[in-house]
């Protein structure tokens, strides 16, 4: 062994199937998950908070794109193959209930990650996916996952990359940190998908029933409606005039002209010209 080399640590495999805590020790131990990463999720909450609306709104115009992912904001699946509701939109009422839970769950990304609740209720958005722990069963097969994660990670750093205010040290301290959680929150679901370890089935614990945004019979996401506090400058003022269009939900009374962008608080798509 090298002078500079550390000692091989020991990681039990059925601990890695069998025992959430472990899983999550794990890996951020492989990762580097550290106390800078949560101080820099912590600080640079209000940051992303400010993106969570036009994020949303970003979000569930990809998912209505398609047909697959569309048809499952209907029919609860990805596996069902009928016809889709042409009208299906986003001010559907399915959509609007949709887009609050996303709001929410993208909050509590912002919260405390270096509590063991934080992770539990990441492996139970995992779970719920799968068509466990729900009253009514949610089925959305894995691929959709993954491209809807990464879809996710992709606008939250051009965002964050893109904001006027943010030094590029914090910046990048916030992508790095953010883009971690979000990759485990990514094996959060792997979890319930793959068959690893399958061995050990009967030795995991059985998924209680309960109401989405739940966990242990306790409400862990906050209610989020429209309106959240917005930027005082356009968070997206990075970008082109088109993409503004498409995501920037407007900046508050207070926010800065700058870019193309509008103080108004209505949507971009109008007022905003294509350079």
């Amino acid at each position: 062994m090298g002078p500079l080399a550390r000692p091989r640590q020991h990681i039990d495999r059925k601990d890695l199937y069998t025992n959430l805590e472990a899983r999550i020790q794990y890996l951020h131990s492989f990762i580097d998950f550290s106390s800078n990463d949560i101080e820099a999720l912590i600080s640079g909450s209000k940051y992303i908070k400010q993106l969570i609306p036009a994020i949303v709104n970003i979000v569930y115009q990809k998912l209505l794109q398609y047909d697959i992912t569309a048809r499952a904001l209907e029919t609860r699946s990805t596996s069902y193959e009928g016809p889709v509701d042409d009208n299906l939109n986003e001010q559907s009422p399915q959509i609007i209930h949709r887009k609050m839970f996303l709001r929410a769950y993208l909050a509590k990304l912002c919260s405390d990650p270096s509590t063991l609740e934080f992770w539990e209720y990441l492996d139970k958005v995992g779970m719920m996916h799968t068509g466990r722990g729900r009253e009514h069963p949610l089925h959305i097969e894995y691929v959709h996952i993954g491209a809807c994660l990464a879809f996710i990670q992709d606008t939250l750093t051009e965002a964050l990359l893109s904001h006027p205010r943010l030094r590029m040290d914090k910046k990048i301290a916030l992508v790095k940190a953010l883009g971690k959680v979000i990759w485990c929150q990514n094996d959060l679901f792997a979890r319930h998908y793959v068959r690893d370890g399958d061995e050990f089935a009967e030795e995991t614990e059985k998924p209680d029933i309960e109401p989405e945004g739940y966990l242990h019979g306790k409400k862990i996401l906050d209610d989020i409606e429209e309106g959240l506090p917005s930027s005082p400058t356009c968070p997206f003022s990075g970008l082109s005039a088109e993409a503004k269009a498409e995501a920037c939900t407007g900046c508050g009374d207070k926010g800065d002209k700058e870019n193309g962008c509008s103080t108004t608080t209505l949507p971009l798509r109008p007022h905003v010209q294509p350079s």
